[in-house]
């Protein structure tokens, strides 16, 4: 079953790209569903993570927030950090 990874963002947010870049690179070798949801479109969550994003969450738990390192992504889904998708098979 594929993990379900959200991304809590907002437009013009930098650290925002940059999480969104990690996310769709480890995306393509894993195949998980990421929903991205704008925080300034919901009250709720604008209260809650303005201040802190981008904040990523697996499978409904915060995992990561404002910075997102591709090798704990990796970890936190459970992929091989070095597998041939990484480029880093046998040679």
């Amino acid at each position: 079953m594929p993990r379900q990874v959200t991304l809590y963002s907002r437009p013009g947010c930098c650290l925002c790209d940059d999480a969104r870049a990690v996310l769709e690179r480890v995306r393509a070798g894993t195949g998980f569903d990421l929903q991205e949801r704008n925080i300034e479109d919901d009250e709720r969550l604008l209260r809650a993570y303005l201040e802190r994003i981008p904040v990523i969450t697996i499978d409904g738990r915060e995992a990561f927030e404002l910075l997102v390192d591709e090798d704990a992504l990796r970890a936190a889904l459970g992929v091989a950090l070095h597998g041939p998708e990484a480029g880093h098979g046998p040679q």
